[in-house]
């Protein structure tokens, strides 16, 4: 091997390296779409969430769908009969490593409860998202006093996210 296919060999991985890590983050579209703004930055910011909140994470797949397509996920892996906006999946083989997950998003349930709450889509979207990241990260939502430290976390980083503009 020739000390040229060494170096192009090394470059490709090192470029492949910097690919994976690029990575971690992916949107997908199970049946339908959603327009992001800043979908980089995002995804960054979410690497940043997990850093501020000390847990470690290999990879997070947001799958982005619709009401029918998310209250199957509901019916057939929790034995739940409602709609929700959100499903959050850990997938990570412990607690101690790495952070790999998947968080089903509803845009329809997004839409209305932005319209319910009188904000933006684009910003309840935001807080959808940060709230599956949270889950991953160990909070839970289902007491009173569980609920009020999500918001809390929600909100803070909605500010964070806001103020890179």
């Amino acid at each position: 091997m020739s000390s040229k296919s060494i170096f192009v060999n090394s470059h490709l991985l090192a470029n492949f390296g910097a690919i994976v890590h690029m990575q971690k983050i992916k949107f997908n579209y199970a049946d339908g779409s959603f327009a992001f703004n800043r979908k980089g930055e995002l995804k960054n910011f979410i690497q940043k969430l997990f850093k501020l909140e000390g847990k470690g994470m290999e990879s997070i797949n947001y799958i982005f769908c619709s009401d029918s397509y998310l209250i199957e996920i509901n019916r057939s892996f929790l034995n739940h009969d409602n709609y929700t906006d959100i499903i959050t999946f850990d997938l990570s083989e412990s607690k101690k490593t790495p952070t790999i997950g998947e968080i089903y998003i509803s845009t329809q349930r997004v839409k209305e409860n932005a319209s319910k709450f009188k904000v933006p889509i684009s910003q309840e979207m935001l807080r959808v998202i940060f709230h599956g990241a949270l889950h991953l990260c160990g909070y839970k939502d289902k007491s009173t006093k569980d609920i009020k430290i999500m918001r809390a976390k929600e909100q803070h980083y909605l500010t964070l996210f806001s103020k890179r503009v």
